[in-house]
């Protein structure tokens, strides 16, 4: 397939009268070239593509994008534009490479990985006024969509006509569609509908030299060459996606809901492992600890879930009437010869939705109670839950730092929460060296370092432990087929001598430090 250039690509004009720059924004930071930036001048050429409220220049208000929803890390970018068509992105893209400027393209900001922030000097355009619904197509079960839209927003738009989105992560109230397909994010119904490059059909691109193309056909499999596979998930580093289309789906005729709870996690674990073992296929399977269960009850104002339990399973069942009450009946005997002490079945679309609930605001209520934590996003085959679950817990009492697990059961996606106090000193490192052990575990139970949230600034020293050089090589050249001159999402994904060298240093460093009680 060719990368075409698209019509509506205008490049967008440069006044030439000169103005001193904003306070805050730097004058001159080397680019990668070797060049430097002149910020003014970038400026005036976005404020001639842009409305002046696309344009956030202003030290205070360039505080809200110093960091995404991995707050360890924050730095603050020297611009922020706010476009709100395909014709304004390629016109800032192509700016950015007549005057050599890297860009990060960023969404709702809910990513955990640090990957839309710029970590060095950059344009940030963010697409959250990119927020319209271009097509409803329920004839061919499609749906076109800004990438600013919020990914609850697409199911809303539809509903009443009996279909809906798959993809729902934690945070679909407020991520972005966009993001979602930066990251490939999946969410509690992944296991049975798959992650979001499974519901993507087309992509409205625009390239890192400005140019805009389209990706994929409107078709779920077509013979040509999958570039919308390799767009999806490749984090912002091969261009912005502008308009995209995504597969809807028939909302199913039976759905159930269990709750089983457990007095080990690693019985809830083996639970996961029993139910897969016998060829059950649930829409999602979603596992809590001690630490989450009390955190969403006070959050929720009641006991939704066993107080005293160490672990909740909850399995979602949905498609034929008689298929799923034969499922549920099945799962739930599964559970109990797992281990678990009740189990509590729901029908009913409100008894579902209140079990649904607490799981949902998880991490809203750990964050709540716990304003700290570090969350992270390893994935291991379901056989090895119990003895991964297990090593770390004894991780956990090693580093003296509490460890909150609230994941995707039914796919092995573990996302371990590091609770701490932020003025400690020292903790910072303390908690990056417990996430890097965690990680490690997942690869050795032959697993990987992320399974939904990518692997931006935070994992990128993560990825020589999955990948060779000559893999990493591989993919470095496909980025360059994109972005030959690497400037969109510079740092991003791949390690670097300098990046890696500081971070191994800070684990070498990091001190052996006593017990930290947080309650």
């Amino acid at each position: 397939m060719t990368l075409a250039a698209h019509p509506d690509a205008g490049p967008g004009a440069i006044p030439p009268t000169p103005e001193p720059a904003p306070p805050g924004v730097p004058t001159g930071v080397a680019t990668a070239a070797g060049r430097a930036i002149d910020w003014s001048e970038l400026e005036r050429g976005c404020r001639a593509i842009l409305p002046a409220r696309g344009v956030v220049a202003a030290r205070q208000e360039l505080l809200a994008y110093d960091c995404d929803g991995l707050t360890l890390h924050r730095w603050q970018p020297p611009l922020v534009v706010l476009p709100e068509t395909t014709a304004q992105v390629a016109a800032l893209v192509g700016l950015c490479r007549r005057l050599g400027v890297p860009f990060v393209a960023r969404g709702s900001g809910t990513g955990l990985s640090g990957g839309a922030v710029a970590e060095t000097p950059a344009l940030v355009i963010a697409t959250t006024r990119m927020r319209k619904v271009l097509a409803v197509d329920l004839a061919n079960r499609r749906i076109t969509v800004q990438p600013g839209v919020i990914n609850s927003w697409v199911t809303r738009a539809v509903a009443g006509d009996g279909y809906y989105y798959a993809p729902d992560p934690s945070s679909q109230v407020v991520c972005s569609i966009g993001g979602n397909v930066a990251e490939n994010s999946g969410g509690v119904h992944c296991l049975k509908y798959g992650v979001t490059s499974n519901h993507v059909l087309e992509m409205e691109v625009v390239l890192p030299d400005g140019s805009v193309t389209t990706l994929g056909s409107g078709l779920a499999e077509t013979p040509e060459l999958d570039l919308r596979g390799v767009f999806i998930g490749s984090e912002g580093t091969l261009g912005i996606a502008t308009a995209i289309t995504l597969r809807l789906l028939r909302a199913p005729l039976s759905v159930a809901v269990l709750l089983a709870d457990f007095t080990a996690m690693e019985a809830a674990a083996e639970a996961v492992r029993r139910i897969t073992a016998e060829g059950l296929l649930p829409a999602g399977m979603e596992m809590m600890d001690s630490l989450c269960i009390t955190a969403v009850n006070a959050y929720l104002g009641e006991e939704e879930y066993p107080a005293d339990a160490a672990a909740v399973l909850l399995v979602e069942l949905d498609g034929q009437e008689g298929e799923v009450s034969e499922a549920m009946e099945l799962a739930a005997a599964l559970c109990q010869e797992a281990g678990a002490r009740t189990v509590r079945r729901a029908r009913e679309a409100e008894d579902r939705a209140r079990l649904w609930q607490g799981r949902k605001s998880a991490i809203s209520a750990l964050g709540r109670r716990f304003p700290s934590y570090y969350l992270q996003d390893g994935v291991v085959p379901r056989s090895a839950l119990p003895a991964v679950m297990r090593q770390i817990g004894e991780l956990s009492e090693r580093y003296g730092l509490p460890v909150a697990n609230v994941f995707h059961a039914g796919d092995g996606n573990l996302h371990p929460l590091i609770l701490y106090r932020a003025d400690e000193a020292g903790v910072g490192e303390r908690v990056q060296e417990l996430a890097a052990e965690i990680l490690r575990l997942c690869i050795e139970a032959g697993g990987s370092i992320t399974g939904e949230h990518g692997v931006g600034n935070d994992k990128r020293c993560y990825m020589d432990w999955m990948f060779d050089a000559d893999d990493l090589a591989t993919m470095q050249l496909v980025r360059e087929a994109f972005d030959p001159d690497q400037r969109a999402n510079p740092g991003k994904i791949f390690p670097t001598p300098k990046s890696c060298a500081e971070s191994a240093r800070r684990r070498a460093e990091a001190p052996e430090l006593a017990g930290v009680e947080l309650f």
